[in-house]
């Protein structure tokens, strides 16, 4: 380093303190100090100064001639932000917009105006330059403060201009008659505050309606005076005049581009979007934000058109479009050798924000909360919902901070747009030390780790499956060639021996099958896109296909899902993109057309093949109600649609999981229930709540009265907590009338249209089916009874009309959702009536007289086959045999009374003495065997029936134990 000295250490000018400049640079920063003593002297400026200051100064000057050049031509500018202490203090949020309002009060003078706006900017920017170069602020801090300015520039320039033509034109005005002002919003790097110092600012100008202006004569169409307007502006912020300019602005991003109106409104904008949008310009308008103007309409106007920008469904096209854009600009890098430039170069800027606004893309309609602007915090937020590892993020945060620093410090140098590293080796020696590195040799190993890290984690989200792949679609070892397979180019003997040699029993049908799709009217009809994408995606399909243990069961339940979603290609585009999401797919629908099945309907579910961390491992009960509640908190209140389509997501979407974990053996049978049983628990609590926000917002109450002396009580599998997949929910509503009537709350009438409610929200047909079918026949008096019984009611029915069917039916009953206090009232009277004494004899009698007549009129077997359910020897045996303990000893049992599931039961029955360990054994083996029968039946879309030779041991010892027990 070498030390700059002038005679002297005092506080004048004249007297410069020590200052450590770099001796490479000690000649320029002389140069400047002195024409900077000789603008003082001339325009009388005090000359007193603090010692450390200086040092800064002089440190700024070495790294920044454009700060040096601002000083020598305007030096009050450092005396003013000296005096006012602006440079050793964050702005508050509001502080450019008015200060420079107050500046701009009472001008009406387009030159003055002019005048104003580029002296303010040159002070401003020399600021922000100096407290980011003597490393006083952050880089957020910098990016944010030159983008609160620039927002500060156009506003003000913005009001002064309006007020001006409004006095020529008139004032525009909408279809009720009250005025409109334009509405301009900020796009990249200004609409997400993250402005670097040189920057263009791109815009785009709107307005909410069309119509005319009044005032003035001739009147003008809004159109015409926004444009003008938008012309007025334009030139104010870019007209360079012996003061400079304010901000270089772009008007390309607009509709149609260079071609297009310079300003629109609302719904013309809408229907360019929806007509013609393409998808760089979603890419662009992820960060688009209300930057001046109106931006209370400028908000409404980017919620009309958030559906462009995010969709509903998980849009993996994105990569697509992404790739090819990235493509285009690296072609663009070599053809111009561009390979320097720290923006659209390898590794860059321009990559990092391709990386985390393609998740945005893609999963930013379904999960809101990365639809942020700021790259940091959408990296951070990718990374917190698991999308992208720690790592990942804080290599590309890193690497952001870094390149958008050198950014500045590349800008700052003379005030220009450059984003290009430079040559000349005083100029780099320049941009290492502003840096923080001694020289330009390890500030480059630095930029290129940094770089390299970038590039890295591009290509991993960017690559594509095929990469690698040789010729059309033949592996590199000389594999089958699966998209001539496709094409049908290769040969049918060809194509069938290859096929056999790939693992496919029947390589003919197999051959048939994809020739079926090829012919199909689905893929004739697709778009040339839609053709790519799927000649994309088979050859992928047809080798993970035949690596399964039976790819002929397989392959055409894959292929009727990839029929079924062909239209919406980015579906195919999700698989082809994702060999994750493919392997996954091909897993599942080999072991399990019910899979296979749901996936057709619902392919949204797709999206939760991408990880197998979060497919395997099912939410536990707090994670699946944070869930919900954060799936429905952002839906507004009267969108009942948007409801249930959240509430069918997260069913289906945690159905899936379980299901995913139980065909591959990755959970036991017991957990399979227990996960069924929350999730449909979760799904009923919620829709309690929005039953009752749905009826208080009819009553005009806010809800909280209605929320108490309701319950829903659950009887049988759900009851039981042994649910299977597709089960019914068995429901019985309870009220109490006398504790609501205490304290002026609702009517029975109104707890009727509530569990009516309920029902409905269940029961409700929608494109993705049911929420769960209902089964309301268990309530007191059965299918003739009140839908929703008065606790006091029920209790009465128990004690004094209930069958004994009815109280065994009570054994597997809970309260799932509703009053607490409620829930420990019905607790009360099923304990009362589980424990009352009863007659042996004809308890038995009666229960084993229902168990006959069940046999009778249920079993759905056949000759040579065993009905799992109902047959003797099966499960409604055991769930007799264990209803008729618990009312035959409640009495003298109480521990009994504590749960509702079989195995559970059948272990207090060993554990009291009432039942030898081996018989309860035997039972609650058979019972979970039989159980985890049907789990794979239902799977496998099969009855729960068997052939009649199939679990005979089982079937002979319950057999046995029911003989002993219910027939002596």
């Amino acid at each position: 380093m070498h030390i700059v000295h002038a005679s002297g250490t005092g506080t004048n000018p004249a007297e410069l303190p020590a200052a450590t400049v770099h001796e490479s640079l000690a000649d320029e920063v002389t140069i400047y100090w002195e024409a900077f003593r000789e603008a003082v002297r001339d325009h009388d400026i005090d000359d007193r100064w603090s010692p450390p200051l200086l040092r800064s100064m002089l440190r700024v000057w070495s790294f920044s001639p454009f700060v040096a050049q601002s000083c020598i031509s305007q030096p009050a500018i450092p005396r003013d932000l000296v005096d006012g202490g602006e440079l050793l203090i964050d702005y508050r949020a509001d502080h450019y917009r008015r200060a420079l309002g107050h500046m701009l009060r009472d001008i009406d003078d387009g030159d003055e105006l002019a005048a104003i706006l580029r002296r303010y900017r040159r002070r401003e920017m020399v600021r922000i330059a100096w407290r980011d170069l003597a490393g006083w602020s952050e880089l957020e801090e910098t990016l944010r403060e030159l983008s609160l300015l620039a927002e500060a520039c156009i506003d003000g320039a913005l009001e002064v201009l309006h007020a001006g033509l409004r006095e020529e034109l008139g004032a525009p005005l909408d279809a009720n008659g009250a005025e409109q002002k334009l509405v301009v919003i900020g796009m990249g790097k200004l609409g997400a505050r993250e402005l670097n110092f040189s920057s263009d600012i791109d815009l785009i100008f709107a307005f909410p309606e069309a119509g005319e202006t009044r005032g003035r004569r001739p009147r003008v169409s809004n159109e015409e005076y926004f444009v003008k307007l938008g012309q007025r502006l334009t030139n104010a912020l870019q007209a360079t005049t012996a003061d400079g300019f304010v901000f270089r602005t772009d008007l390309r991003l607009r509709p149609f581009g260079n071609s297009g109106p310079l300003a629109l409104s609302f719904d013309a904008l809408e229907d360019y979007y929806q007509e013609h949008g393409r998808e760089w310009e979603r890419y662009a308008m992820i960060k688009a934000r209300p930057v001046a103007g109106d931006l209370a309409q400028g908000y409404r106007l980017l919620e009309i058109l958030r559906p462009f920008v995010y969709r509903r469904y998980l849009d993996f096209g994105a990569f697509e479009a992404l790739r090819e854009m990235k493509g285009m600009i690296r072609e663009e890098v070599e053809r111009r050798e561009l390979q320097d430039n720290i923006k659209i170069g390898a590794g860059g800027i321009r990559e990092i924000e391709f990386i985390g606004q393609a998740f945005q893309l893609i999963r930013g309609g379904r999960e809101p909360d990365l639809q942020a602007r700021p790259i940091l915090t959408v990296l951070e937020r990718l990374a917190r919902h698991g999308h992208i590892p720690d790592f990942f993020a804080r290599d590309l945060s890193a690497a952001y901070v870094f390149l958008r620093r050198l950014e500045n410090r590349l800008q700052a140098r003379g005030d220009e747009q450059t984003h290009t590293l430079p040559e000349e080796p005083h100029e780099r020696r320049r941009i290492a030390l502003a840096m923080g590195y001694p020289d330009w040799t390890t500030f480059g190993r630095a930029l290129d780790r940094h770089r390299r890290r970038v590039r890295e984690h591009f290509d991993q989200v960017f690559a594509t499956p095929q990469q690698g792949s040789t010729g059309r679609g033949r592996a590199p070892g000389g594999g089958p060639d699966w998209l001539a397979v496709w094409h049908g180019v290769t040969e049918d003997a060809a194509a069938v021996a290859q096929l056999a040699a790939a693992g496919y029993a029947d390589p003919v049908e197999a051959l048939r099958r994809l020739r079926l799709l090829r012919d199909s009217h689905t893929h004739r009809a697709l778009s040339a896109q839609g053709r790519e994408r799927m000649a994309r995606l088979m050859p992928l399909l047809i080798g993970a296909v035949g690596g399964t243990d039976h790819p002929d069961l397989a392959l055409p339940r894959v292929l009727n899902l990839v029929e079924t979603v062909a239209r919406r290609t980015v579906y195919l585009s999700l698989m082809a993109e994702n060999p994750m999401v493919l392997s996954q797919v091909v897993k599942l629908c080999a072991a399990s057309p019910w899979v296979a099945a749901l996936l057709s309907r619902q392919p949204i579910l797709l999206d939760e093949l991408i990880d197998p961390r979060t497919l395997y491992a099912p939410l536990k009960r707090a994670e699946l109600e944070r869930n919900l509640a954060a799936a429905l908190a952002g839906i507004a209140l009267n969108d009942v649609e948007q409801q249930l389509e959240a509430l069918h997501h997260f069913k289906q979407t945690n159905v899936l999981r379980v299901a995913s974990a139980d065909v591959t053996g990755a959970m036991p049978l017991m957990v399979v229930s227990d996960y069924l049983t929350e999730i449909a628990e979760v799904t009923l609590v919620q829709v309690l709540r929005l039953a009752i926000q749905h009826l208080s917002q009819r009553r005009g109450t806010a809800g909280a009265e209605e929320a108490a002396a309701f319950a829903v009580v659950a009887y049988g599998k759900l009851g039981g907590i042994e649910l299977g997949y597709g089960s019914d929910l068995d429901l019985v509503f309870l009220h109490d009338a006398a504790e609501s009537a205490g304290r002026g709350g609702p009517t029975p009438e109104y707890f009727a249209r509530l569990a009516q409610r309920i029902i409905h929200i269940l029961n409700t047909h929608t494109p993705s089916g049911v929420l769960y079918e209902v089964d309301v026949r268990l309530r007191p008096s059965g299918a003739s009874g009140l839908l929703v019984s008065d606790i006091e009611a029920f209790a009465e029915y128990q004690r004094e009309e209930a069958w004994t069917w009815e109280h065994q039916a009570l054994v597997r009953t809970r309260v799932v959702a509703g009053d607490p206090a409620l829930r420990r009232r019905f607790e009360e009277i099923r304990r009362g009536v589980l424990a009352r004494r009863r007659d042996p004899e004809r308890l038995r009698a009666e229960v084993r007289d229902m168990r006959q007549r069940m046999r009778t009129e249920l079993t759905a077997s056949k000759g040579g086959q065993f009905d799992l359910k109902q047959d003797p020897g099966g499960i409604a045996d055991i769930e007799f045999l264990v209803q008729y303990h618990v009312l035959r000893w409640a009495h003298e049992y109480p521990a009994f009374l504590e749960w509702t599931d079989n195995i559970r039961l059948l272990q207090t029955a060993v554990r009291v003495g009432i039942m030898a360990p081996a018989d309860g054994n035997t039972l609650a083996d058979a019972y979970r065997t039989y159980r985890q029968c049907v789990h794979r039946l239902t799977l496998q879309e099969e009855g729960a029936i068997v052939p009649d030779d199939r679990f005979r041991p089982e079937r002979t010892a319950v057999t046995t134990l029911w003989k002993q027990i219910m027939e002596r």
